[in-house]
């Protein structure tokens, strides 16, 4: 018997992501994670999936934290004829959509990885200090299994690493007659597909994305407080340097809120070589209150800036090296930003006594640069009249970097 990954295809462009389950009462449930844990669930009440990033609706998608399998009926057919006795299939209501939704949930854990196949697997090591996941995997690659393991088992996750969902040959093979849309399949049984060049390959990246991240975050941890249950790479791809979209939450002193971005002074992973990629990090500063960071329209916006850096070089170069004003999509946003013609601007690179301006990682300097919020009167006066004034207005107020969606303008 074969066996696959049931994975969310992320080379569809322009998909939609759907969040976290919520109560009748609109609030984000307690347990985000208990649907992707392998065993049964109690569900005792109507959940609703919201829609975290609007785009073209799938019928099989995994929400961005938790990794909650939301499914249309056509996807819930085919686990309903050929695997009732491994899955529960949840009915939820999902936002904006009327047909019929479910959460899927896989009911059975199996102790089967084969770790000699797979391309590298690493375990929690009691120095680490994480007592509870001892023994477990800490990351596997180019995972494989054992078969004569699985048993009679249909749908499943790994023990020790239940972030994979594994389907056997005759679910995908019924899936993908379906038509269902959203779903890419990866096996995960018979003899490693890694070459011993591919194996080193992977090493050096490894190396070189272990470097990065430890360095990043020991420098994130200077600023305030991580909220390490917020780490969320949006999309695999989309030009950034290693093809990971990060965004990470710093909790600041006088309840101030910290969104930066996590990845673009990354290596290019093209070239496997040190480097620190585009040489810049956004940050983002709030003092308002943030209830949930991922659907916050901080975290958005952030997003928004982002990709416009990515995607046109020209933006890249002044917003590493100086002062840089753009606008972006306004969708959203709060109103009170929001210009006649719906967007948004802001003003990148305003120096700050609150945060430093760079930080070093072991391959060169790094710009953090901050953004700024501007009132469309703000934005107004700064296209007719420049930024010196705006920004010595700014400054008197301290800090004057920090974003907000209520405020005066200063002019």
């Amino acid at each position: 018997m074969r066996y696959f990954k049931l994975l969310d295809d992320m080379e569809i462009h322009g998909r939609w992501l759907p969040g976290e389950a919520t109560n009748a009462q609109g609030q984000e449930i307690d347990d985000i994670w208990q649907f992707a844990d392998g065993c049964p669930v109690q569900v005792h009440e109507r959940l609703t999936i919201p829609i975290g990033h609007p785009g073209v609706v799938q019928d099989f998608s995994t929400s961005s934290v938790g990794g909650t399998p939301v499914v249309h009926k056509r996807v819930a057919n085919v686990f309903a004829e050929l695997a009732q006795d491994y899955v529960q299939l949840i009915p939820v209501d999902v936002e904006g959509q009327s047909g019929p939704y479910f959460i899927l949930v896989a009911t059975r854990t199996i102790r089967c990885i084969d770790d000699q196949q797979s391309a590298e697997v690493k375990y929690w090591l009691p120095e680490d200090d994480r007592p509870e996941l001892t023994g477990t995997y800490r990351a596997v690659y180019g995972l494989r299994i054992d078969p004569t393991k699985v048993g009679d088992a249909k749908v499943f996750r790994p023990w020790g690493w239940n972030v994979v969902l594994i389907v056997s040959e005759d679910i995908k093979d019924a899936l993908e007659r379906s038509g269902a849309t959203g779903m890419s399949f990866r096996e995960v049984t018979g003899p490693s597909e890694v070459s011993p060049e591919q194996r080193e390959h992977s090493r050096k990246l490894k190396v070189l994305y272990d470097r990065t991240e430890t360095a990043r975050t020991s420098f994130w941890r200077t600023l305030g407080t991580m909220e390490d249950s917020f780490v969320i790479p949006i999309v695999v791809g989309g030009g950034w340097p290693a093809r990971r979209q990060i965004w990470r939450v710093i909790h600041r002193p006088e309840g101030r809120t910290l969104f930066v971005t996590d990845g673009l002074s990354d290596f290019f992973v093209e070239a496997v070589a040190p480097s620190v990629g585009f040489g810049l990090e956004l940050a983002l500063e709030t003092d308002e209150s943030v209830e949930n960071v991922a659907k916050s329209w901080q975290q958005l916006l952030l997003e928004r800036i982002a990709n416009e850096l990515v995607g046109h070089e020209h933006l890249r170069e002044p917003a590493r090296t100086g002062i840089l004003s753009m606008e972006v999509d306004g969708e959203r946003m709060p109103e009170p930003l929001l210009t006649k013609d719906g967007r948004v601007g802001v003003l990148l690179g305003m120096d700050t006594p609150a945060l430093p301006g760079h930080f070093t990682m072991p391959d060169g300097q790094v710009r953090l640069v901050t953004v700024k919020t501007l009132m469309p009167r703000e934005l107004t006066y700064l296209l007719e009249h420049g930024r010196e004034e705006l920004l010595h207005r700014f400054n008197q107020s301290s800090p004057g970097h920090l974003s907000k969606a209520w405020r005066q303008p200063v002019v």
